[in-house]
């Protein structure tokens, strides 16, 4: 099992190719099944999640062939964009297994496709990180108004649609991003229109409907609370190129003030997290855009306290909570973190304690005081988002930090100790056999 090692205290400067977003990735490839034509997706991540999905999609019986597309920028910065091809002409099953889907809550979003194409799906319930339940109730309320027989019996969503899907007013009560993307879904192969009110407008959910509406969906509002869907009879193949990382984005954002030091972003689109933007600025760290991306450099002494709370898109994002508060463990003063999105997303702060990190806890609510110095320590990886925050406390921490179980951390980012090193990090990935 691999384990990263940090030596910290290094100012990092230069630039970083950001990646393809996995979030927008994910839905993408399971779009593939609403086609028995080719969908070619052009910038995906290679990380993990990635990974287990093709291999649900093709144990589904969608053919699925990548290669790896290199290429160096002006500043000699490696890019490994991966492009995906699916094909589901031949889908050969409509169950979608335990032991595929644990490995990610994602894995869900297989459902509505599958049922508005072919008219039954049986998915076992999701797995992933333990960050907090993320029921499936919206997805399965949202089907059954569309007209979907939903039983849930043995740990498997079985949905069964015999005569189709119909369309029909949807009002989420919460603005859930993967039952906006697994309606969304469904509703462009359902018989007749569609509303989703309170709809997600995360960037992602635009990339999934941008990308429908090439294959022949028809669908109004993009980015906006109310999603209009006209259902359509087939959809047809495409090529798409996924939008970029903004957690990624905002995450380097972060090693530059965390190291005091300066980095191009390339690729990111600081449109899409200007929240994070916002709320750097009041840290310390500026954010202004480039030709090719965005710059983040830290431009006062001090790490300035501040409050958040995650909300949802434009809100300030659940998935950079963590990272925030690695930065806030350095800062000249007392801040303030509120995850009002999912519960139990707190379990890094025991791990940035072992690092000398001041934080209390209560409730949903923490509360950072800033310490002069962290110390590296061996840590433990808990969930994906808490075990980058643990790579950046590294990188600001005297000494040497050992993070284990980084499988979480491959899930999510690419090639990070690769990025980091040519940045001027002290950094290496070792096995557990590693003396």
């Amino acid at each position: 099992m691999d384990r990263l090692r940090i030596i910290g205290g290094q100012v990092l400067s230069g630039s970083v190719r950001i990646s393809g977003a996995k979030n927008a990735a994910l839905p993408l490839m399971a779009a593939s099944l609403l086609t028995d034509h080719t969908l070619v997706l052009r910038n995906v991540p290679k990380v993990a999640d990635i990974d287990t999905m093709a291999q649900l999609l093709a144990e589904l019986g969608v053919n699925v062939s990548d290669h790896k597309v290199d290429d160096h920028d002006s500043s000699n910065v490696a890019s490994s964009s991966v492009c995906v091809s699916l094909n589901g002409s031949g889908l050969e099953s409509v169950t979608a297994s335990y032991e595929l889907v644990r490995k990610m809550r994602a894995s869900v979003l297989v459902l509505g496709p599958l049922l508005a194409r072919l008219g039954y799906a049986c998915v076992s319930m999701p797995g992933g990180c333990a960050i907090g339940p993320r029921p499936v109730d919206l997805h399965v309320s949202g089907l059954e108004q569309l007209g979907a027989k939903i039983l849930l019996k043995d740990g498997y969503i079985e949905a069964s649609a015999p005569k189709g899907l119909r369309g029909a007013n949807i009002e989420l009560p919460v603005a859930s991003v993967g039952a906006t993307e697994n309606l969304m879904m469904a509703a462009s192969l359902a018989d007749g229109d569609t509303i989703i009110s309170n709809a997600a407008c995360e960037p992602e959910v635009g990339d999934l409907a941008e990308c429908l509406v090439k294959m022949g969906a028809s669908i109004s509002g993009v980015g906006t609370q109310r999603l209009e869907i006209s259902g359509v009879s087939t959809l047809r193949g495409t090529d798409y190129t996924v939008v970029p990382d903004r957690i990624e984005s905002g995450t380097y954002a972060i090693v530059a003030g965390i190291t005091g030091g300066t980095l191009d972003l390339l690729g990111a689109r600081i449109e899409h997290m200007q929240s994070v933007a916002d709320s750097l600025t009041k840290v310390g760290v500026e954010l202004t855009k480039i030709t090719d991306g965005v710059r983040a450099a830290r431009v006062s002494r001090e790490i300035c306290p501040v409050t958040i709370e995650t909300e949802p898109y434009p809100g300030f994002p659940t998935d950079m909570q963590a990272q925030l508060m690695a930065l806030f463990s350095v800062s000249q003063g007392a801040s303030m973190v509120t995850e009002s999105i999912f519960e139990n997303r707190f379990m890094h702060v025991p791990e940035l304690c072992r690092m000398g990190a001041d934080i209390n806890v209560h409730g949903s609510s923490a509360i950072i005081r800033g310490v002069a110095e962290l110390s590296g320590a061996p840590l433990m990886a808990t969930d994906l988002r808490a075990s980058v925050s643990l790579v950046l406390a590294g990188l600001a921490a005297k000494g040497e930090t050992i993070i284990n179980r980084v499988y979480h951390l491959d899930r999510g980012y690419e090639r990070v100790e690769e990025k980091l090193s040519a940045c001027g990090a002290d950094i290496e990935r070792i096995d557990e056999d590693h003396k």
